[in-house]
């Protein structure tokens, strides 16, 4: 398969990267061997390897080599290139696609080094910085956009940034969020901010396990904790896995909360609203109609900046629906699943509905807006298994 087929398959894809060393890290692996690597990410389900060539990071074509020969993923030869040698010498070493950095290159650059790769059946992705960078990539109609989240001369990394302008790549182009990614959530934004894959490495590179590490970035459904009300349920939440943070603010709730409270690197907040979303500094909004006689209506949208991300199919308001799993899985798009989850039905939802997300509340407390620890870690436990 070609590397831009596989990058563009439904849900998120993941370019997982060998690399022994980086500039900003120092030594993270360095007797780290690619064959073996790269068929480790392929089980975990990379849609591709990429590999760094230069030896400022500890590589080689030898290691391009190494994990050709151990993998049928499609192969990124990360390196400085800038000539047609350079391209060449990637496609002989079993490349199938070539990084080429906006940083470096000019327009007229990077057009003759796409027409090179093109003739030598090798895809690019062309990696952008930032606004200026991303408007060059689109106007030179690069197939395969990448934006850094890491600026290559501070080496700081921001998310925010990146996100802002991955949203801007054209839909009929592949977009890469690219560094940065540490958990699940950090990959769940990159996704909903427009990303068909993320490319990682250093947060594989430094696990223990880096195939794991990859099967856990990867891992669906995302999971939701929500009515939080106090900031020792957050925490147990994040302890236990959770993904999603949810912060009722409608005041009509027995769970409602004042305000989104701070979440770690681990969570994505999530503001649930009645009618209409208001400000919060929330990660995502999630909206409910309206519904006379009841605190809200049945299902809601997820919201990223006002677009529509995914939506939420719950029960009725104190009703009940047998019907309800069934009709979700057959709901096209992300669908989070919510109704009386917990952990003694959380793994058959998952297996009737496959659902982008679940999402669970008031079987996880104690007493309305108190989440009781033992019950949030076994829904996540039993969401996971």
């Amino acid at each position: 398969m070609r590397f831009r087929d596989a990058l563009a398959a439904p849900g998120l894809g993941a370019i997982a990267e060998f690399k022994r060393r980086s500039p900003s890290l120092g030594d993270i692996r360095p007797d780290a061997e690619p064959g073996g690597l790269a068929a480790d990410y392929e089980r975990a389900g990379a849609a591709a390897v990429s590999v760094l060539v230069d030896e400022r990071f500890g590589g080689d074509w030898d290691d391009l080599q190494a994990a050709r020969a151990s993998v049928g993923l499609p192969l990124l030869a990360k390196g400085f290139f800038s000539t047609e040698q350079h391209l060449r010498t990637a496609r002989e070493a079993g490349a199938d696609a070539v990084l080429l950095l906006l940083r470096d290159l000019d327009d007229g650059q990077v057009a003759a080094l796409m027409r090179t790769a093109d003739i030598l059946g090798l895809d690019t992705l062309v990696e952008a910085h930032d606004a200026g960078e991303l408007e060059r990539a689109i106007a030179l109609g690069a197939p395969v956009i990448g934006v850094n989240a890491r600026d290559l001369a501070t080496f700081a990394i921001d998310r925010r940034a990146q996100l802002e302008l991955v949203s801007r790549i054209p839909s009929d182009r592949v977009a890469i969020a690219e560094s940065g990614v540490h958990t699940r959530a950090q990959g769940a934004a990159a996704e909903l901010a427009g990303a068909d894959a993320i490319l990682v490495g250093s947060s594989l590179m430094q696990a223990s396990d880096p195939g794991e590490k990859l099967r856990e970035l990867l891992r669906r459904p995302l999971v939701k904790v929500c009515g939080l009300t106090r900031e020792e349920d957050v925490a147990v939440a994040a302890e236990a896995g959770a993904d999603l943070a949810g912060f009722i603010l409608a005041p009509d709730s027995p769970r409602a909360a004042t305000e989104v409270l701070p979440v770690p690197d681990e969570l994505l907040a999530v503001a649930v609203w009645v009618g209409e979303a208001g400000a919060s500094g929330a990660s995502l909004d999630q909206v409910h109609e309206r519904k006379e006689g009841a605190v809200r209506g049945r299902d809601a949208v997820l919201l990223r900046d006002g677009e529509p991300v995914a939506k939420l199919l719950d029960l009725p308001w104190n009703a009940d629906d047998p019907e309800h799993w069934n009709r979700a899985a057959l709901t096209p798009g992300r669908v989070v699943l919510a109704g009386k989850l917990a952990a003694d039905n959380v793994g058959e939802a998952i297996r009737k509905v496959r659902p982008w997300a679940v999402d669970a509340s008031s079987r996880l407390e104690s007493e309305p807006g108190i989440k009781d620890p033992d019950k949030v870690r076994a829904y996540v436990e039993a969401a996971h298994a």
